[in-house]
């Protein structure tokens, strides 16, 4: 990963706790970055109907699509933007009109498609990122980044804005090896102590929680003897599961929130439950 002497010291690292807003000053959001470590598991699915979720419970919520080069929260929305954040990083918009309504009651910001220079974390992606969540920060209560997947320098630099970071997984392996390695880069890189996950796909109740409890083992065994910074161990705070349902695709299919298409479905009280937990 690039290092930059103005890079900001990761914000969820048990050495950086969240500092309370000083008298008189506005409170900033609670940022949650959503990754994992390979594509294809559901994390945009996820973060768009979480923010619904969180909505639903009262907070004034922003899913900013961090995964700047592969973009495709708008097509999970059904949205067309006119305005997305390349045309605020390059100067021919400003902030403020990219923020969009999204149905589900949360705002988004949404980056372009197909942007190949958006791949490489150049200094000017950097303070441009940086800018635009510290001068949204105040606006909300929370703010998601729907990363992009695995291990490149331009999700882990994104990652390292957040306060806390949830990992998706999937029970297949693939997913699950490629879950641990970015687990073992934020323990090692960015110094994180806790570490949050998701579940999903799941065929049977209480299969999350037990891959959950075997990465867990993994993790002490093979990450925190590396972890040299005399923190402590690191933590797996499992979130929940969310159940393999026909019903998602239904809703992807069609562009559609779960909590507008069926919001009394078993998927939708997982997220639900989720949202709860996150917000606790």
């Amino acid at each position: 990963m690039s290092t930059d002497s103005a890079k900001p010291e990761p914000v969820g690292s048990a050495a950086a706790t969240p500092v309370p807003a000083a008298a008189g000053t506005k409170p900033r959001a609670r940022i949650t970055a959503i990754s994992s470590g390979k594509g294809g598991v559901g994390k945009t699915f996820l973060s768009a109907n979480l923010a619904a979720a969180l909505a639903r419970r009262g907070e004034r919520v922003l899913v900013l699509d961090a995964d700047l080069g592969l973009a495709n929260l708008d097509v999970v929305l059904n949205l067309f933007p006119k305005i997305t954040l390349h045309d605020v990083f390059t100067g021919k918009a400003n902030l403020e009109d990219a923020i969009l309504p999204a149905p589900g009651g949360f705002s988004v910001l949404l980056a372009g498609s197909g942007l190949v220079e958006y791949s490489r974390l150049t200094p000017e992606v950097r303070e441009q990122l940086l800018k635009v969540i510290d001068t949204v920060a105040p606006r909300f209560d929370r703010i998601l980044l729907d990363t992009g997947a695995g291990i490149s320098d331009v999700v882990l630099y994104t990652v390292s804005l957040a306060d806390e970071v949830l990992i998706v997984a999937t029970p297949e392996p693939t997913s699950l090896t490629d879950a641990y390695a970015t687990i073992k880069v934020l323990a090692t890189q960015q110094h994180r102590r806790a570490i949050r996950l998701v579940v999903n796909q799941t065929s049977r109740p209480g299969e999350g929680r037990s891959i959950c409890g075997q990465l867990q083992q993994v993790v002490d065994r093979f990450v925190t003897p590396l972890a040299t910074d005399g923190i402590g161990p690191i933590k797996l705070d499992f979130l929940g599961e969310i159940p393999t349902d026909s019903v998602v695709r239904e809703a992807v299919q069609r562009r559609q929130l779960l909590f507008e298409a069926l919001p009394g479905c078993t998927v939708a009280k997982a997220v639900s439950d989720i949202a709860a937990k996150l917000a606790s």
